[in-house]
């Protein structure tokens, strides 16, 4: 073969590979067919058929959470295989040990019908489901939504509303409450030193509560982080901001590690509302107490919710998000009340 006709057969060849790719299109920006949808047609959810919270781990190293839309609790076992805890949940959210190896859970009202509104405790060994409150002078909760118990046993948890109908709101307060160890519930915070109360965690030598503070919805709502300093007595003092995430989606769950620094799940891909913006990409915020920004992990996911240090050693980390749950290992442990 000549190199003249070498030369022409690779011209040709280079030719039509440009053609085609002049050709292709740009996939990432090709329009939607507006002659073929309805006027001003907008994708909306339809079925919200799984939305994962509130992730726990027990000794042996299963991992209980939350499926709100679903209405049950998963467990996953440390092989890798999902069975459902609970195919009735109440509407649980969040979920967490306590220091006897029982599960505490969050019985909210929000993603559907049949919400519990209460805090209740499972004995994992019997089986028998204990209802810690569900009434604060007379009244329903409103949804409660995250909980963590301290070194003394008492049981502080959160209690918005998130759900569109408020018109279920039997509390006037959106507030975080304590259960003593016996069982009398204490109303700790509420407006206006807090907006709409969300993830919580408390330090390993029960004195400082950390909180976060989340509403998307008023246009002048926090997206904070609060601490308060907790007296042998329960009550709390000293408010102080820890960290502001803007007018970004805040967070929603939060974690220790065992150098005291906080695993926050926040952000969202798409806002919801004219008063949230995507400043704040969906990922796990790692912040120092003294609100020292360490880094962000992405999370390929909206929403992302909640967070769990397990493993042998606490150092994988549970991320729930959106109907995924994801893994990722850690250097630093993870604390957690239970398993020690």
């Amino acid at each position: 073969m000549s190199c003249r006709i070498a030369a022409g057969m690779l011209f040709a060849i280079v030719l039509t590979v440009a053609i085609h790719a002049a050709e292709a299109p740009d996939l990432a920006n090709v329009s939607p067919p507006a002659d073929l949808l309805a006027p001003d047609a907008k994708l909306t959810v339809a079925s919200g058929v799984c939305f994962l919270e509130g992730p726990a781990v027990d000794a042996a190293g299963n991992v209980y959470f939350s499926d709100i839309a679903g209405n049950r609790i998963l467990k996953r076992d440390p092989a890798g295989n999902l069975t459902t805890f609970r195919a009735d949940s109440g509407r649980t959210n969040g979920n967490t040990f306590d220091a006897q190896g029982r599960l505490v859970s969050c019985e909210g009202a929000e993603n559907g019908p049949g919400g519990g509104r209460r805090i209740v405790r499972t004995d994992l060994t019997s089986g028998k489901i204990e209802v810690l409150t569900e009434r604060y002078e007379g009244k329903r909760y409103n949804s409660p939504n995250d909980v963590v118990v301290d070194p003394q046993g008492r049981i502080w948890f959160t209690d918005p509303l998130y759900a569109p109908d408020r018109s279920i709101m039997e509390q006037a307060h959106e507030a975080v409450y304590r259960i003593d160890t016996d069982g009398t519930v204490h109303r700790v915070v509420t407006q206006p030193a807090i907006g709409r109360p969300n993830g919580l965690a408390i330090t390993p030598d029960g004195k400082t509560l950390y909180l976060i503070d989340s509403n998307y919805i008023r246009p002048d709502g926090n997206r904070k982080i609060w601490a308060f300093a907790v007296g042998a007595d329960g009550s709390i003092s000293g408010q102080r901001q820890v960290f502001d995430f803007g007018r970004g989606r805040g967070g929603d769950g939060m974690r220790l590690d065992s150098q005291g620094n906080l695993w926050v799940a926040a952000g969202i891909s798409a806002p919801r509302t004219a008063n949230e913006t995507a400043d704040v990409p969906t990922g796990v915020y790692v912040i120092t107490p003294q609100g020292k920004l360490l880094g962000r992990i992405p999370i390929p996911e909206d929403v992302i919710t909640n967070l769990a240090f397990g493993g042998p050693d606490k150092k994988t980390l549970y991320v729930t998000a959106g109907k995924t749950l994801f893994q990722i290992p850690t250097s630093v442990a993870g604390y957690s009340l239970f398993p020690r």
